[in-house]
């Protein structure tokens, strides 16, 4: 390459005479007019339709044909492999565990495949070319992005992708089937219709309302304050045939229970309960009904929200344990300063005024719920919360 040739631009056309110019002209100009000098553009099958020229293809499309069967397989599991919680003493716990790594391999692979493929492509079928460019500064004019355009198509030649059928539909499918399982990952969490029920459904209502239990004449079955003993179900209904009533004494809160400043988690309990061992341990699963029961020091001065004067039992307070920033679990009380905090983003709440966020990101009070003891001395819920639990959403109406 002359000295002369580096330093001198290729002369820049006339609208006209680029009219007039093919694809491969046009190609040619825009590397010229970026003081670029091809050395050596060589492709790497001289002769085309040769053994080796369909084995270089059959290995690239076999990679993105990998790639699409990894990416329906990541759509698959997303879909159809177990994944509501089970406890490591239960039938089915491995497959639960197994389904993030088997989502998580699925989609990683699909996406590693599908880059060894391009890779590949690149490798195998990419003219060896050497190339020598001038460094220039500033931006493009509509010439060099015209050129430009034609470069690429040029690019596109050289590579002999257009007459790669088997490497195209492969690809095809690898991308749309990848793309799938993108828009899978996407709206996934929207395959279940959270309005179901109408004002029965799912965001509005939680394991605390009445009507979730069986019928008892006019109204239904009490629902109770229980705590996580740490029995399964089956061993809480066999305790109960064995024992009557009796062994439900350790499972249902009873105000004596709780000392001054402290708090306990607390979960729905129905009598009804005990006919099926699942629901009993179902119910220590369900994310929007674990309470915070809090008992405050005696002549605690308390601030009680409009509407809701009524939903304490003297001393004792039942908040949701469901963070309205973000849902994760308020689990830590302050006894000294009654504060209620959320350790995943230090919101802070004050039990002893209705809950409401003092500090941290939390914009919204936790919901009470209504209590009170019943007859037996037992603390039971006097209905659902007032309002939705948890983060907030468009269709929220507090």
């Amino acid at each position: 390459m002359s000295s002369e040739a580096s330093q001198s631009p290729a002369r820049r056309p006339t609208e006209a005479e680029m009219e007039e110019m093919t694809p491969d002209q046009l190609a040619t100009l825009a590397a010229e007019l970026d003081d670029v000098v091809v050395v050596q553009n060589l492709p790497k099958f001289s002769v085309p339709g040769t053994r080796a020229e369909k084995r270089a293809e059959r290995s690239v499309a076999a990679w993105f044909l990998l790639s699409g069967l990894f990416a329906a397989l990541f759509v698959v599991a997303f879909i159809a492999w177990p994944h509501e919680y089970v406890a490591p003493s239960e039938p089915g716990y491995q497959m639960y565990a197994l389904y993030t790594p088997v989502i998580g391999a699925t989609f990683g692979l699909s996406v590693l495949l599908l880059g060894i493929g391009v890779v590949a492509y690149v490798k195998k079928f990419f003219p060896d070319e050497l190339s020598i460019q001038q460094r220039h500064d500033g931006r493009s004019d509509d010439v060099d992005r015209r050129t430009v355009l034609a470069q690429l198509a040029k690019a596109g030649q050289d590579t002999t992708i257009a007459r790669r059928g088997m490497i195209k539909r492969s690809v095809g499918l690898a991308a749309g089937v990848f793309g799938l399982g993108a828009g899978v990952l996407a709206l996934g969490g929207l395959i279940r219709d959270p309005w179901k029920g109408g004002d029965k459904a799912a965001l509005w209502v939680t394991g605390w309302a009445p009507d979730h239990g069986a019928k008892v004449g006019n109204g239904f079955e009490p629902v109770y304050l229980r705590r996580d003993t740490g029995a399964l179900g089956e061993e809480i209904v066999e305790e109960f045939r064995a024992s009557g009533e009796r062994a439900l004494d350790g499972l249902r809160v009873r105000p004596e229970d709780l000392d001054a400043a402290s708090m306990e988690t607390v979960f729905p309990f129905r009598m009804s309960d005990l006919k099926d061992p699942k629901k009993l341990d179902h119910v220590l699963k369900e994310s929007d009904v674990p309470v915070m029961l809090i008992r405050l020091r005696p002549g605690e001065r308390v601030t009680l929200r409009s509407g809701q004067e009524d939903f304490h039992y003297g001393d004792y307070f039942a908040f949701s344990k469901v963070c309205t920033h973000l849902g994760c679990p308020t689990s830590l009380y302050e006894a000294q300063t009654n504060r209620i905090l959320c350790p995943c983003h230090q919101s802070q709440f004050l039990a002893t005024e209705y809950a409401k966020p003092i500090f941290g990101p939390a914009t919204r009070s936790l919901p009470e719920l209504p209590i009170t003891v019943d007859d037996e001395g037992y603390f039971v819920a006097r209905g659902d919360f007032n309002e939705a639990v948890g983060p907030g959403f468009w269709e929220r109406k507090s």
